[in-house]
């Protein structure tokens, strides 16, 4: 016998869905607490799961835990995505979906205003290159890119670019899912030859994680072993973290201000779903995640030089069409995506 979450739906109001999903999360938490055999958990988690996508149907709001829904969705430029893309929740927290066939990566591309990934491309990335497209792209794996094609351009003309991406430490040691973009960034630093610098944001999860900023940072350097396993050039190769690397140069504090005077609480607040009730680090982490896209961020890499652009291997999840609006008038994006492993 099951129960189908979907079927009160029209009816439950947001308030009694918040309240059965804050019921359910207290259920999960126990069972996590009491050991309790993974089937079970693994039931309860699917439950909860479904539960999000039905109240953010319902309510237009993400679930946060003691913020009870509004009257209506938070202010901005956000639009829920389980409403957009029927039963898919796709953010950089949750990943969900209550179609057997899995996410639907087709609306993706769409919804976050990427390109799909065409035989096309991948062709030209070879004849440009002169080496076989790997077997990621080949795959489908990364399937959806920004603005590839003006990245191509530019290497063509022999004008330079660099690779930015990163890793949220929250773990002494990185799992399998986590090495795919870091796999694929070492093929583009090979077969292009060109700079790559490595975020490693551990302020990031002492803001949104239960764990001590010692310990953010103990997981940071971890997390660098594996990421230097990969066999990235030592001689191209930047690996920072945060909590150190903000307090040494002033290029990318100054950069991170910049993007903090363009970007508004209001936009944050709707894009992001923070509430009034999140620390005012969330609020101002999404321009630090953003600096490292300016070449003057590390002006001992490019000798101040602003004219680089940028190209950034990172997970569909991580994307969305409108976070970063701001920073893409001002054309400091380049985005490749992959799909959830």
């Amino acid at each position: 016998m099951t129960d189908s979450q979907t079927d009160g739906a029209a009816t439950e109001s947001p308030m009694e869905f918040y309240e059965k999903l804050t019921a359910q999360g207290e259920a999960v938490k126990a069972l996590k607490t009491g050991k309790a055999p993974k089937e079970e958990i693994d039931v309860a988690v699917k439950l909860l799961l479904q539960l999000k996508l039905d109240y953010k149907r319902v309510s237009g709001q993400d679930y946060k835990a003691g913020c009870p829904p509004t009257d209506s969705p938070a202010s901005g430029e956000s639009v829920p995505a389980a409403a957009e893309d029927g039963d898919d929740l796709v953010d950089p927290w949750t990943v969900a979906t209550s179609n057997a066939k899995g996410i639907d990566y087709e609306k993706l591309i769409v919804r976050f205003g990427s390109s799909k990934i065409e035989a096309e491309l991948i062709e030209r990335m070879e004849r440009v290159t002169g080496q076989k497209a790997h077997r990621f792209l080949r795959r489908g794996i990364f399937f959806s890119h920004r603005d590839m094609h003006q990245i191509l351009d530019a290497y063509e003309n022999k004008k330079s670019f660099y690779l930015y991406t990163g890793r949220g430490p929250s773990s002494e040691a990185m799992h399998m899912g986590h090495l795919i973009p870091f796999i694929f960034t070492k093929w583009l630093q090979d077969v292009f030859d060109i700079p790559l610098v490595i975020q490693l944001t551990d302020d990031e999860k002492y803001l949104w994680k239960d764990l001590t900023l010692e310990d953010c940072h103990r997981y940071a350097v971890e997390n660098a072993k594996d990421i230097i396993a990969c066999g990235f050039d030592v001689n191209k190769t930047f690996i920072f973290s945060d909590l150190d690397y903000m307090g040494m140069s002033s290029g990318f504090y100054r950069n991170v201000v910049k993007i903090q005077k363009h970007v508004t609480f209001n936009q944050v607040k709707g894009i992001f779903g923070f509430t009034d009730s999140d620390c005012i680090g969330k609020i101002s982490f999404p321009a630090i995640q953003a600096a490292p896209s300016f070449s003057t961020s590390f002006p001992q890499i490019f000798n101040g030089r602003k004219d680089i652009q940028c190209l950034i291997p990172c997970a569909i999840d991580q994307v969305r069409r409108k976070p970063y609006k701001k920073l893409q008038e001002l054309k400091i994006k380049r985005f490749m995506q992959m799909s959830k492993v």
